[in-house]
């Protein structure tokens, strides 16, 4: 499709591709782990409703959002194969103004991160270099099938989770509350590796070795479901032994869930792995917040 004038000629970037450079469909996640963490922390946030909107908007629209942004800067050769009409290769966000959209975004979620006191702030950091590490040269994390979806799975759940907990409780949370934010975290890596079969086809040629490309999107497709499960499961047995019993069987139904969404997408796994990025990280992140509000309380 030949390129337009006017996309030939733009100074500026669209108002309209900006935002869809954040991605605000892929902000959901982290501020829900946020949530999740102000749940665990177990206090009433009376006085501190402030550091919990703050908060989920720096782990969603800031943090988030300036990720997409790097990430599309750093993808914009692997797009121009696997979807030109993105913002960057398509022209609607010219020259260097997807890495300048990203430098801005990183620096501001310094300065919120700022506002959330020592354990906000220091969290905010661990962010934006998890952000830059999976995506920019030379570190690139995101090469790897293992490594890259760990982190991002990591920086989604658990590092957000932490920080809310944190964050409500000024101090480090229990040791609870980081073992269960942890495993849903680890959890993630499944939900990361049926996001890269979209991008498989301009993974493979740019050399970019996620597990799709690797073990081929049968043999990803059901690890993904075995590592998104068994600490699922780990969680369900620690419930149990923390006296939560009807917390531990919410999350088990919300598993079960999961895997009835598993088979079908099993049954063809690239053309059902969105799909089931829709249907069954819903029931992931239900489990979410029923350990949340399991771990009230508890230390």
């Amino acid at each position: 499709m030949p390129v337009s004038t006017d996309l030939q000629t733009r100074v500026l970037p669209d108002p309209a591709a900006m935002l869809t450079l954040v991605k605000p469909v892929t902000w959901f996640p982290p501020m829900w782990a946020y949530l999740c963490g102000a749940v665990s922390a177990g206090t009433t946030p009376t006085g501190q409703w402030g550091l919990v909107i703050l908060g989920v908007i720096l782990a969603g629209p800031i943090v988030c959002g300036m990720s997409q942004a790097a990430n599309d800067w750093c993808d914009r050769h692997v797009d121009a194969i696997n979807e030109p009409g993105r913002p960057i290769p398509s022209g609607r966000i010219p020259g260097r103004w997807g890495l300048w959209i990203a430098l801005a975004m990183s620096v501001l979620s310094l300065l919120v991160g700022w506002q959330l006191g020592p354990w906000g702030f220091g969290a905010t950091v661990a962010g934006v270099i998890a952000a830059w590490a999976y995506s920019a040269p030379p570190v690139r994390l995101k090469r790897s099938g293992i490594l890259g979806p760990g982190l991002v799975g990591l920086s989604y759940e658990s590092l957000p989770w932490f920080t809310g907990a944190a964050v409500l409780s000024a101090g480090a949370p229990a040791w609870e509350v980081i073992l269960i934010a942890l495993l849903y975290g680890i959890g993630a890596h499944g939900i990361m590796t049926l996001n890269d079969f979209k991008a498989l086809e301009g993974d493979r040629q740019t050399g970019v070795n996620s597990l799709p490309v690797t073990l081929g999107p049968e043999r990803a497709a059901r690890m993904a479901c075995w590592v998104m499960a068994v600490p699922q499961v780990a969680v369900i047995a620690l419930l149990f032994a923390w006296d939560r019993p009807f917390h531990a069987a919410g999350v088990m139904a919300v598993l079960i869930g999961q895997a009835f969404a598993m088979r079908v997408m099993l049954r063809d796994p690239k053309a059902r792995a969105p799909w089931y990025n829709g249907t069954g990280v819903l029931l992931y992140v239900s489990g979410m917040m029923i350990a949340a509000f399991a771990l009230r309380g508890l230390a």
